[in-house]
């Protein structure tokens, strides 16, 4: 799987993500600055990871979203590229507009940082398919804007067109409907508050993140 992580002023977890990115599927991503205003040719998959860039000063994402290399993000994105935007990759990607609705500060304006269960919506998904729909899983938070917000309209369609890909399983940040994840319209991008890429081996306390980027590599014809 040819893969990329977009690296921003701030990320913290983007080395996180390539190394889960290479024990899954036995190549290194291409790290790209966020002054690129190009993407390698021929990616299977674009890695948009968790951190605080730009220190998130205005909106958490918000000025990431403005960064050069989210054009080229955007545009593979509406080519079909899978698009895989984790923690503050999730703000960048709402900010961008690749998906609806905005990230808040938590309830209770606190600081959440711990595992949590969360609930399989979807399990049609590229990024989903290794899962069952009910199934619940374990994946690590680490945020203080993971409140996922939208009008109620949007939140009724996201529930209606399924997609709503991962629910918390119990109160963590205030989410409207619980929503931990969702999806685009066409399906090939998915923001995630949890992180995957920190339960991909034993050593991590579970192995539940690593079925995503197996997933990812069965869509891309490389099963692992």
């Amino acid at each position: 799987m040819n893969s990329a992580v977009i690296v921003f002023p701030g990320s913290n977890c983007d080395r996180d993500l390539a190394e889960a990115l290479r024990l899954v599927s036995g190549r290194a991503p291409a790290m790209v600055w966020h002054r690129e205003s190009e993407l390698p040719a021929g990616l299977d998959l674009i890695a948009v990871p968790g951190g605080f860039s730009y220190g998130d000063y205005l909106r958490s994402g918000a000025m990431a979203a403005l960064s050069p290399v989210m054009k080229a993000v955007t545009a593979a994105a509406e080519r079909g590229t899978p698009v895989l935007g984790i923690c503050n990759g999730f703000q960048v990607l709402t900010e961008a507009r690749l998906l609806p609705g905005a990230l808040m500060r938590n309830a209770g304006i606190r600081f959440v940082g711990r595992d949590v269960a969360l609930k399989v919506e979807n399990s049609q998904s590229i990024f989903t398919a290794r899962y069952a729909a009910g199934e619940e899983v374990v994946f690590p938070v680490a945020h203080h804007d993971g409140n996922y917000q939208a009008d109620a309209e949007t939140l009724d369609r996201l529930e209606g067109e399924g997609r709503v890909a991962f629910r918390y399983a119990g109160a963590v940040n205030g989410s409207a409907r619980g929503i931990a994840g969702i999806l685009n319209a066409a399906g090939n991008v998915l923001g995630l508050m949890p992180h995957p890429e920190r339960m991909v081996e034993p050593a991590h306390g579970g192995t539940d993140g690593r079925r995503l980027f197996e997933g990812l590599l069965e869509a891309v014809g490389q099963p692992a």
